[in-house]
C-alpha cells in the first residue's frame, strides 16, 4: 500500500504562495524597468518634435504641425500629443487614444530665449495583463518548478517500510497499555465481588474488631501522654515566674534605649540629608539665576547631521573638511576681534572643529568689554560663512553640513549643548545668557522665545531673530574679509 508524504496540502499552499509573490514581483520589477525606459524615450521624443516643429509653431501652421505630430503617433507607446502656442492655446490635438490615461511628458518649446509654445507628450499605461504576457515563458517554467518540486516532495517524503513498520508497532504498544490499565481494574472489581460473596457476616465482624481495638488503645495512650506533658510544662513555668521577671525588665529597658538611640540617628540622618537638599537646590537656582555674574561667553557651534553622514564619511574625506571648517572659524575670529566694538573681548582657547562640532570660549579683559556682543556676533558670522561654503561645496557635487550656534555663559554650556540637540534647527541660532548679556545684545539683535517651552533651559532660551543694520553691515564687511583671506591662501599654496 502507497502511503501520502505528511502534509502534502500544506507543502502544496506553500509553493502556491511563493509562485504568487514571485509573479508580483517580476511584475512590479517589469513595470518599473518599462517605465523607466518610456520616461526617457519620451523625453527624446519630445525634444526631437519640438526641433522639427520649431518654425512651424513659431508661425501657428497648423497643418504643418499635424503633419509632423501623425509621424510620433505611429508608436504604440503614444496616445496623444497636444501641441500648444505661447498663450497656452491648443494647436493641434491628436492621438490614436485622447481619453486613454497615461504618462504625460510636457516640454515648454523656445527659440532663443523667447518661448513660442509648448508640447505634450501622453504615454500608454502597460497594463500588468500585458505584462505577464510578455513574461509568459518564465511565468509557465516558474510554474512548472513549483510543480515539479511538489511532485518531488511527494515521491522522497514518503514513509518508508521500516517507518511504516515502527509506527505500526507504537500503535500496538500504545493500545496495549491502555487495555492493561483498564482490564486490571475491572478484574479486581469481580474479584471483590466474587470474595464477599463467599465470606459469612460473623468472620467479617470478629476481623473488624481485632483490626479497630488496637488503634483504639494507641489513641487513649497518646492522649494521656500530651495531658501529662502539658501538666508538667505548667508548673515549671509557675517556679521560674519570679526569676524572669528582673530579666524581662532588663531587656525591656535595654530595648527601649535602643530605640531612642535609633530614632535620634533617624532625626540627625534626615537633617543631614535635608540640608544637602537645600544646598543642592541654592546651587541649582544661582546657576538658574537670571542676575548670575558672566565674564565669559562660550560660542558652541554643532553639525546639522540628521542622518549622520559625517560618521560614515570616510577619513579623506572628512579630516579636510573639518580642517577647513577650523581654518575659517580662526579666521572669523580673528577678523571679529579687529572690530573697535569689540575691544577688550580675547579668546581663552585655540578652537577646534570635531565630530561634535566645535567650541569658543571668549573673555572681557574688563567690565566695559562686550563679550556677549561678540558671542552673538561670532555665532551669526559664522554661520553666514558656513552657508556660503555649504551652497558652493553642494553646486560642487561635495560634501557639506549645515550647521547651527549656540552662545551662553561658561556656566550654561551643557545646558546649550542639550539645547542644540533637543530644539536646535539647521542655520539657527540659540541665546542663553543672564540679564546683563541679554541687556548688552539688546541694542543690537531681535529675538524671540521658543515655543511651548517643556524645561526651564527651554524656556529661558532665546533664538536670533535678526540684528540692526549697522550690525549686519558690519558682519558682512568681516565676512568678506574672511573670504578674501581664504582665496588669497589658496592663490598663494
Amino acid at each position: 500500500m502507497t502511503y501520502l508524504a505528511p502534509r502534502q496540502g500544506l507543502f502544496a499552499i506553500i509553493l502556491l504562495v511563493s509562485f504568487c509573490l514571485q509573479t508580483l514581483l517580476l511584475v512590479i520589477s517589469t513595470d518599473q524597468q518599462l517605465s523607466k525606459s518610456r520616461a526617457l524615450k519620451g523625453e527624446q521624443m519630445v525634444a526631437q518634435l519640438i526641433d522639427e516643429a520649431r518654425l512651424s509653431l513659431e508661425n501657428k501652421d497648423r497643418v504643418s504641425l499635424s503633419v509632423i505630430a501623425n509621424r510620433y503617433t505611429s508608436e504604440q507607446d503614444v496616445t496623444r500629443i497636444l501641441i500648444k502656442d505661447n498663450n497656452d492655446d491648443v494647436l493641434v490635438p491628436v492621438g490614436n487614444a485622447p481619453m486613454q490615461q497615461g504618462d504625460t511628458i510636457r516640454q515648454i518649446a523656445t527659440n532663443g530665449d523667447a518661448v513660442i509654445g509648448s508640447v505634450s507628450l501622453t504615454l500608454k499605461d502597460i497594463s500588468k495583463g500585458e505584462i505577464i504576457a510578455m513574461q509568459w515563458p518564465f511565468v509557465i517554467g516558474s510554474m512548472l518548478l513549483h510543480l515539479l518540486l511538489w511532485l518531488i516532495y511527494g515521491y522522497l517524503a514518503r514513509p518508508t517500510k521500516e517507518q511504516i513498520n515502527a509506527l505500526s508497532r507504537d500503535i500496538q504498544d500504545l493500545h496495549r497499555e491502555q487495555y492493561m490499565q483498564i482490564d486490571p481494574r475491572s478484574y479486581d472489581r469481580d474479584f471483590e465481588r466474587r470474595s464477599t460473596d463467599r465470606d459469612t457476616v460473623g468472620s467479617t465482624e470478629s476481623t473488624t474488631d481485632s483490626e479497630t481495638t488496637p488503634m483504639h488503645k494507641f489513641d487513649v495512650h497518646s492522649e494521656v501522654n500530651q495531658y501529662l506533658k502539658t501538666q508538667q510544662n505548667q508548673n515549671g513555668a509557675s517556679d521560674t515566674g519570679g526569676a524572669s521577671a528582673s530579666t524581662t525588665e532588663s531587656a525591656t529597658a535595654e530595648r527601649t534605649d535602643h530605640q531612642s538611640a535609633s530614632r535620634q540617628n533617624e532625626i540627625s540622618s534626615a537633617n543631614a540629608s535635608s540640608k544637602d537638599s537645600s544646598a543642592h537646590k541654592s546651587s541649582s537656582a544661582s546657576r538658574l539665576s537670571a542676575t548670575r555674574s558672566f565674564d565669559s561667553v562660550r560660542v558652541q557651534i554643532v553639525f546639522h547631521d540628521e542622518f549622520n553622514m559625517l560618521e560614515r564619511l570616510a577619513p579623506a574625506q572628512r579630516l579636510p573638511y573639518l580642517a577647513l571648517c577650523t581654518q575659517l572659524l580662526n579666521q572669523a575670529v580673528t577678523e571679529l576681534l579687529k572690530q573697535p566694538l569689540l575691544l577688550g573681548v580675547s579668546v581663552m582657547n585655540e578652537p577646534r572643529f570635531e565630530d561634535n562640532g566645535a567650541s569658543v570660549l571668549l573673555k572681557a579683559d574688563n567690565s566695559h568689554a562686550k563679550v556677549a556682543l561678540a558671542g552673538v556676533m561670532l555665532g551669526k558670522l559664522y554661520l553666514m560663512l558656513n552657508k556660503i561654503i555649504h551652497d558652493k561645496h553642494i553646486e560642487l557635487s561635495r560634501f557639506a553640513l549645515p550647521a547651527k550656534a549656540g552662545v551662553s555663559d561658561d556656566a550654561q554650556s551643557e545646558a546649550m549643548t542639550q539645547l542644540l540637540h533637543s530644539i536646535g534647527k539647521k542655520e539657527q541660532m540659540l541665546i542663553l545668557l543672564p540679564n546683563a548679556g541679554t541687556k548688552q545684545i539688546s541694542h543690537h539683535v531681535q529675538v524671540h522665545s521658543v515655543m511651548r517651552p517643556t524645561t526651564v533651559y527651554e524656556r529661558e532660551c532665546a533664538i536670533f531673530d535678526g540684528g540692526n543694520d549697522a550690525m549686519i553691515q558690519r558682519l558682512a564687511d568681516v565676512r568678506n574679509a574672511v573670504l578674501m583671506v581664504e582665496n588669497d591662501g589658496e592663490s598663494s599654496t
